[in-house]
């Protein structure tokens, strides 16, 4: 008997500071654990699968996250109210903001044409508690004049080899980037934030697991005083072979959006 597929796109926004990425992995609690477990409440007994257009690491978080729902023989019959029925079961730090039929020409991952990641930060004085999930926070001194400068050198096509962690023979380290600045912070804000914040926002295709909190890390030490100018534009030299140590913390980094064909 031939099976029939359905096919939707889904826009989800997450808290990923309790999570350990998005992947599934045993023993740890990760968002697609989270939405594979409500699924399976709310659609009982449905064969499904779910796909992402690109994995979060552990405490990233997602303002314009979206993943792929594919759905064996029969489609869901009306959206709206499953789109409230399944919001109600997933937990208070993922919400589901929209839901589109799509078709099985679609492939989120080939269609999925430019990402904007945001890094949120901040230094000086010890921040409060409450924005360990939101906000890296460092207590020396930074010069953001000069990391502002710095952060331009990744725009362009270049060698990030010296920009991922673990790296895999068959890693695609060639790679685009469209966008890279440090700006205020005017993405999230809270009462208990300090007086000044920031953010890098990064935009491309797609891009390596830890680039862009690598790239944050490498900022960070230029705006320190450990790195120069001179030695990021060398770590873009595959010839030269930079070693970079620092990889940011996770929970600055959140998805900003996603743009799809």
């Amino acid at each position: 008997m031939q099976r029939t597929r359905y096919y939707y796109l889904i826009k989800i926004q997450y808290l990923g500071f309790r999570y350990s990425g998005w992947q599934i992995q045993p023993g740890q609690r990760t968002i697609e654990g989270m939405l594979t477990k409500t699924f399976n409440h709310v659609l009982p007994g449905k064969k499904f699968k779910l796909l992402s257009s690109g994995r979060t690491d552990a405490k990233v978080s997602a303002l314009d996250g979206i993943f792929e729902l594919f759905l064996e023989n029969e489609p869901l019959a009306d959206l709206d109210e499953f789109l409230k029925l399944f919001n109600r079961n997933l937990p208070p730090d993922i919400r589901a903001g929209e839901i589109i039929p799509t078709t099985k020409d679609f492939n989120i991952i080939h269609n999925s044409k430019s990402k904007e990641y945001v890094y949120l930060f901040s230094f000086g004085e010890k921040n409060h508690p409450f924005c360990a999930p939101f906000l890296y926070n460092v207590i020396d001194t930074l010069d953001i004049s000069l990391m502002k400068e710095v952060a331009k050198l990744f725009v362009g096509t270049f060698n990030f080899m010296s920009y991922t962690a673990r790296l895999k023979p068959n890693t695609q380290v060639i790679r685009t980037v469209d966008f890279c600045e440090i700006q205020n912070n005017t993405f999230i804000s809270g009462n208990f934030f300090p007086s000044e914040s920031y953010a890098l926002v990064i935009r491309g295709q797609g891009f390596m697991r830890y680039q862009i909190r690598m790239i944050m890390g490498a900022l960070i030490q230029v705006g320190k005083g450990d790195l120069t100018k001179a030695d990021i534009t060398d770590s873009l030299d595959p010839n030269k072979r930079v070693t970079l140590t620092f990889v940011a913390p996770g929970s600055g980094l959140l998805l900003n959006e996603v743009k799809i064909d």
